[in-house]
């Protein structure tokens, strides 16, 4: 692979060049494509993708431009979609056998919302099976790679938009996010990823795996791309009942690098504690960098709890949420079936042989914790423990306004090396899942390479409906920073 990385165009730029009659969308979505073809081999990003469709999306909204409307603050952009997340017509397997030519009858709301604003789908992408996984190697159609370093992992479970983004094939991409499963990929592939507050961004049309965990967000190249999408996807949607009633947000307008004042509160188990010295000195980099933007720096205690529950925590309450939203898929309404000779036949047959390894361990697991005699022992006790989480976040909150540290405690890892030991494989998301617990919004931004130019993440989180400042502080760190982006080129060297 040639070290030089291909330009990132930005969301705006697209926006005002389509806007200004300086670019065709149906050039861009044709040299999209292209890309896609001619990479996508190496990656594995892509599941499927419908040149037809978006070359007619492409040739409407030029039209629609041709005509005097260029509204749309996403007018040409290409996305990539999670493959668990519904475009009508469109295949949406979760990763999954069992959902095998499954197209769904109607978008998501996010996807509604980026068409409303102009954006183009140019295909779904690969994760692993029902977003259960932190390396997507446990999709039941393909592996895909890191782009910067093809023989690694991407993270996961939306590796597919996370490195289709960072290899350079489109500019943004939606994913979703249960447990760190936009950050963490985001942090190994050096690209931004944000997880919104729950409630803000709808889960209509997104395939369940934990409902109350579950959230949908952007990943871009830089943080003001992020920004513009988790602004265009978020608003309350009636179709949600976990939907937060309350007005979208315009975040791009509100970025600011101005952080004095603003109080950063640092944990051990965020720096200090990790293992990885290379992650460890980014982040002491990072929190050198936000002290000379104006920031206050201060040590925290108040999370004492979190090296030591986290991942039991969360893989209690979220597997016991999957047990039962994964009960849905039985073979009579969804995907294909495997005939038995009565019906408790056909559930063993189609169930037993269509889910994969990972998807068959978290639903025994959380039907073991929802059984008679063990709920009180493990899954109540686990939502008593996550409400101590958010506790203890909001005890922290009323100290700082902001609490940073790494997103993942490892690097990419290579391909196979974590796939047969699940508990190493849960501790990649130490660092992500409490977050996710309490509820708050969370961003991964690019913050340098390790001695073996593996991209590294930093963590930012927020309190309830801080999206904006959590998205300023990111801002704020990139504009420091420079690292902007770390795409990897996977053009052959000329």
């Amino acid at each position: 692979m040639s070290k030089a990385a291909p330009e990132a165009r930005s969301v705006a730029s697209i926006r005002d060049d389509v806007a200004e009659g300086r670019l065709k969308i149906v050039d861009l979505i044709e040299e999209t494509l292209a890309r896609i073809e001619r990479l996508d081999g190496q990656l594995g990003a892509f599941l499927w993708n419908d040149r037809d469709r978006a070359l007619e999306r492409a040739r409407d909204l030029d039209r629609r431009v041709k005509a005097g409307d260029a509204s749309g603050t996403l007018l040409g952009v290409p996305v990539a979609v999670k493959d668990n997340i519904c475009v009508s017509r469109s295949p949406c397997t979760a990763g999954s056998r069992i959902l095998k030519d499954y197209h769904p009858p109607h978008d998501a709301h996010a996807v509604e919302r980026l068409q409303a604003e102009g954006a183009v789908i140019v295909g779904k992408t690969n994760c692993d099976e029902f977003a259960m996984g932190s390396s997507t190697e446990n999709s039941a159609y393909q592996v895909t790679r890191n782009p910067h370093d093809l023989t690694r992992v991407p993270g996961g479970s939306s590796g597919g938009s996370t490195a289709a983004v960072a290899a350079g094939l489109v500019p943004v991409s939606l994913g979703s996010d249960t447990g760190g499963s936009i950050r963490q990929p985001a942090a190994l592939c050096g690209v931004v990823g944000f997880r919104p507050t729950y409630g803000t961004v709808s889960r209509y049309g997104l395939v369940a795996f934990a409902s109350s965990l579950d959230q949908i967000g952007p990943i871009g190249t830089s943080v003001r791309d992020v920004a513009l999408v988790a602004s265009a996807i978020s608003g309350y949607d009636r179709r949600d009942s976990t939907s937060l009633p309350i007005e979208a947000r315009d975040y791009a307008s509100s970025l600011t690098s101005n952080l004095e004042g603003v109080r950063i509160g640092i944990h051990r188990d965020y720096y200090e504690s990790l293992e990885d010295e290379q992650i460890r000195v980014r982040v002491k980099l990072a929190i050198q960098e936000l002290r000379e933007a104006g920031a206050r720096i201060i040590r925290i205690d108040d999370l004492d709890l979190l090296s030591r529950f986290a991942i039991p925590t969360y893989y209690l309450v979220a597997n016991s949420e999957a047990s039962s939203n994964l009960s849905r898929f039985d073979g009579l309404r969804y995907g294909p079936r495997i005939e038995g000779d009565d019906l408790l036949g056909t559930y063993r047959g189609t169930r037993g042989l269509l889910f994969g390894d990972e998807a068959i361990r978290r639903i025994l697991l959380g039907t073991f914790a929802l059984s008679s005699g063990y709920y009180d022992a493990y899954y109540k006790k686990a939502l008593q423990v996550r409400r101590l989480f958010r506790e203890a976040y909001g005890a922290a909150f009323e100290k700082v306004d902001l609490i940073i540290g790494a997103t993942s405690p490892v690097s990419a890892f290579r391909l196979g090396q974590k796939i047969d030991d699940p508990l190493t494989m849960y501790q990649c998301d130490v660092l992500t899942v409490p977050a996710s617990l309490a509820g708050l919004p969370a961003v991964s931004v690019p913050c340098g390479f390790t001695d073996e130019r593996l991209p590294t993440g930093l963590q930012i989180i927020g309190p309830p409906l801080s999206d904006a400042a959590v998205l300023s502080c990111a801002f704020a760190y990139e504009r420091r920073s420079g690292f902007k982006g770390l795409l990897a080129n996977l053009e052959p060297a000329s």
